[in-house]
């Protein structure tokens, strides 16, 4: 997702360096260039050679080292960042940024940079809850930096409390956030649901489906990277939370549509990715069951509310409509006459029966079926396939 976008990566003094080193290989591993800054302070911990290694570039430590280029080379690398992180940042770098001091490498350099910024805290509990600190971040954010919060856990220092830096995983997540792709869904308002949904037949035991929520969650985030304001209505999964954009939190069928109904007037565009439960037991099942012999359940159902018909029916001006279809034989057939039936704008389509489509895998094998086009794509990452669908519905607004 980075390939050819430069990071410029800013190390502090801390314990805390060493996830700056994974967040450096994960970064290569998405094909970024990777520019190293460490302060001083930041190499009693993890030694630039290490940096090297592992970015395959020289990392800057001295503004006065005689080995730079001809360039002057705070400018040049701060030129060349589509992105800065300092990770982890010290109270005292945190000072220093907010308020335009700049007497070393990484603080002369990033006062350089025009490019988006985050910075991700780490320190001892008491420093981070100083005023002081907590004013100095308040500036920054006015500034347009975006703060990740570190987390609350045991601490090098041996207290317990906020201070904790986050893991790389969720400064990979800003970094891909801030520059992964073009913000051309700016303005606008996207409603995902996801997951599984879950229909009790008793305290113990439930009706559901095999879906993971992959696929819808890789919607949100895909929206959300490209600027759209995200809304992810999502079933019970095991999915790490999306760090941007609204979650709503829902259990049965119903409870699914009366999210979906109550948000949809505000969205720009819905997209129905969730495998919701088609019945749901009737009040008298319970009692059945306590009643019934195991061998021989035969538990009373009703159908649940049909949200996709519902979006359909009172879909607004302007409004565009996504929906899934999985299907095991007549995948074109069965799929465009639910486009048709239910008033959508598009809807993507694939066999169940395909290798590498459907539950519970990485990847999705979609076919986009429009009004008037149908359109397969290959196997794709679902994240790749999570773009390919936004594209197809940008092109279907234009």
């Amino acid at each position: 997702m980075l390939t050819g976008k430069h990071v410029l990566l800013g190390v502090t003094g801390g314990i805390a360096a060493y996830k700056a080193c994974d967040l450096a290989s994960k970064l290569m591993k998405q094909h970024a260039v990777v520019h190293v800054i460490e302060t001083k302070n930041a190499t009693e911990f993890v030694t630039p050679l290490t940096f090297d290694a592992l970015t395959h570039q020289r990392t800057v430590v001295d503004t006065f080292d005689r080995q730079h280029s001809y360039e002057i080379e705070h400018i040049s690398l701060a030129e060349q960042a589509d992105v800065v992180m300092i990770a982890p940042a010290s109270a005292d770098v945190i000072a220093k940024l907010a308020n335009g001091l700049a007497d070393d490498m990484l603080t002369t350099t990033v006062l350089a940079c025009t490019c988006p910024k985050l910075i991700a805290p780490a320190m001892n509990t008491n420093m981070y809850m100083n005023p002081v600190t907590q004013h100095n971040l308040e500036l920054l954010h006015q500034y347009g930096w975006e703060i990740i919060e570190p987390e609350e856990g045991h601490l090098a220092c041996g207290t317990t409390g906020k201070g904790k830096l986050v893991s790389p995983e969720v400064l990979l997540e800003a970094i891909d956030h801030a520059i992964a792709h073009e913000k051309d869904m700016k303005g606008m308002k996207l409603l995902v649901t996801a997951g599984p949904t879950r229909e009790s037949l008793d305290p113990v035991r439930y009706l559901t489906n095999h879906s993971t929520g992959k696929m819808g969650y890789a919607i949100a985030e895909a929206a959300a990277q490209r600027g759209a304001e995200v809304t992810l209505v999502s079933g019970p999964t095991d999915l790490a939370r999306p760090r941007y954009g609204k979650v709503i939190d829902i259990i049965t069928a119903e409870d699914m549509y009366q999210a979906v109904t109550s948000q949809a007037p505000k969205q720009d565009i819905i997209i129905k990715a969730a495998a919701v439960a088609d019945f749901r037991p009737t009040e008298t099942a319970g009692d059945k069951l306590k009643k019934a012999d195991i061998k021989d359940w035969s538990i009373p159902l009703e159908q649940t509310r049909d949200i996709l018909a519902y979006l359909g029916e009172h879909k607004l001006e302007g409004q565009t409509l996504c929906g899934f279809s999985m299907e095991t034989k007549d995948m074109l057939e069965n799929s465009r006459k639910k486009l048709e039936k239910k008033n959508l704008d598009i809807i993507c389509a694939n066999n169940l029966k395909q290798k590498g489509a459907g539950f519970g895998v990485d990847t999705n094998v979609l076919t986009l079926i429009t009004k008037d086009s149908e359109r397969e794509l290959p196997l794709l990452s679902k994240h790749d396939a999570a773009n390919a669908l936004l594209d197809e519905i940008l092109s279907i607004r234009r």
